[in-house]
């Protein structure tokens, strides 16, 4: 079976420079640009880890450049 089909198998969850989260089977190489945020733990408590962390889902350049022009925003009033 596929390591990233398997409902039993162990996983990984991994954070990239943008912030965003992805489940990884704890079996498989963490790829390049990718870094350990939790696990190895089950697939279920993984989500919840995702659920629970990766409360905005947006890439933090996003957030960045939004939270830039907010600011921007209340300086022009």
């Amino acid at each position: 079976m596929n390591a990233f089909d398997d409902p039993g198998a162990q996983c990984l969850v991994l954070v990239n420079a943008e912030e965003q989260h992805s489940l990884w089977p704890s079996a498989v190489e963490v790829p390049r640009g990718w870094t350990l945020a939790f696990g190895p733990a089950t697939r279920d408590e993984c989500v919840g880890y995702v659920e629970r962390a990766w409360t905005d889902i947006r890439p933090r350049s996003v957030r960045r450049l939004l939270s830039e022009v907010a600011v921007h925003d209340e300086i022009g009033r």
